[in-house]
């Protein structure tokens, strides 16, 4: 018997249209077809635009990238996979054996751990340094020094950088600045607007909002290292998910009206934590207890954040309590979504570093990092009073 049925397996030309959609489309297409073998060379040699293995690219990803880049008043940004991805390119795109890279000795808990555990390994030395004092930068740095990596407000501690003195020390010594903006965010700073060379994104939190993607992004000033921050990148595979890159661009339509919002609610919540008893101490950059309140206003004016740390009396058996005592707060080692959440670094984020090198760092069993979202204010008041009574009470 003759087959009739269809052939279903060649693929359907995209349909062709006088207009143009509202939505970006989602292109989870793995591979791209093109017209010949001059074609495909002309492409990988940059003389053709377009697409070839996801791998290297795809028009999610580009599109995220280029979005991001107005805010961060960049060009040429890379999406990665996730802010570890955007971290891991710059530090093994950049680096080689021999060299030395000096961080911040209150980066978040895994870029710690590649500082100090996986870039050794790679025959790169680091050292780890007080980014609120510029001195104890400049003494961390050596002849072979090649990158120091900063936060501008330390995950969880919420210590402010001194910007303005490491950008001046790190341009007289030619060393390259690396800026992991996650927390501040280019609606708090633009790093590149005061010396950066580099700048990191996770993605996944405040920029995309919504505890739904997995992403990272990075910049160079330099187109130079923007090649080789993503050539390392596409060889190892720090690609994204086109679904992902859709899912974050969406996100950041509403971004400047969800980081308004939330850091508003967050200014007011530091100050009713401050109030309740059986918190030791709150940290928020505008606070005028913060330890570095005058930095803080003078580098980012009244852009306080969304993000909050406390601490408690009580030690483990206390924290146990406040997040039981407050079931409608997230739990979770995560910030930036549309909601609250509470996370706890010593069982999460900096659970590796060790127990002394937490308490270096000031960051107790009875520490907590607030992400602050967009409820009503009144709804935040209830829940963090409750948790920190059952804390109190046990």
């Amino acid at each position: 018997m003759t087959d009739t049925t269809p052939n279903l397996v060649r693929r359907i030309p995209w349909p062709e249209t006088a207009s143009r959609p509202m939505g970006t489309p989602l292109q989870p297409s793995v591979v791209y077809a093109a017209e010949s073998p001059d074609t495909l060379d002309a492409q990988y040699g940059g003389t053709l635009p377009g697409y070839t293995y996801a791998r290297e690219g795809h028009p999610n990803a580009d599109v995220l990238a280029t979005m991001i880049d107005r805010l961060e008043g960049a060009e040429g940004g890379l999406v990665t996979g996730s802010g570890m991805a955007a971290v891991a390119a710059v530090l093994l795109g950049l680096c080689r054996a021999g060299d030395h890279v000096v961080g911040a000795d209150q980066l978040y808990g895994r870029s710690l751990r590649m500082m100090r555990s996986d870039l050794p390994r790679f025959g790169v030395t680091t050292s780890l340094a007080d980014p609120t004092d510029v001195c104890a930068m400049a003494d961390a740095l050596r002849p072979e020094t090649r990158l120091v990596l900063v936060e501008v407000v330390s995950n969880p501690t919420l210590r402010v950088a001194d910007m303005a003195g490491i950008a001046r020390l790190c341009r007289e010594r030619g060393v390259l600045l690396a800026v992991d903006n996650t927390f501040t965010t280019p609606r708090g700073w633009r790093p590149f607007e005061h010396g950066a060379d580099i700048v990191i994104h996770s993605v996944t939190k405040l920029l995309a909002g919504h505890s739904d993607a997995t992403l990272g992004y990075v910049s160079a000033r330099d187109p130079a290292l923007r090649d080789a921050i993503r050539l390392f990148a596409v060889t190892a595979g720090l690609t994204p998910s086109p679904f992902d890159c859709w899912l974050a661009e969406r996100g950041l339509y509403t971004f400047p009206l969800r980081y308004d919002r939330a850091e508003a609610n967050a200014a007011r919540l530091a100050d009713c934590l401050a109030g309740l008893r059986g918190v030791r101490r709150v940290l928020y950059p505008l606070r005028p207890d913060h330890p570095d309140h005058n930095r803080a206003a003078a580098l980012l004016g009244q852009r306080g954040g969304n993000m909050i740390s406390f601490e408690i009396e009580g030690g483990r058996e206390a924290a146990n309590r406040l997040t039981r005592g407050a079931p409608g707060l997230a739990f979770a080692p995560t910030l930036g979504d549309v909601a609250t959440t509470l996370s706890h670094p010593a069982s999460s984020s900096h659970r590796e570093i060790g127990a002394e090198a937490r308490a270096a760092l000031g960051i107790s069993e009875g520490f907590f990092r607030v992400s602050v979202g967009v409820e009503e204010f009144d709804l935040l008041r209830e829940d963090f009073t409750a948790a920190i009574a059952a804390a109190t009470t046990g």
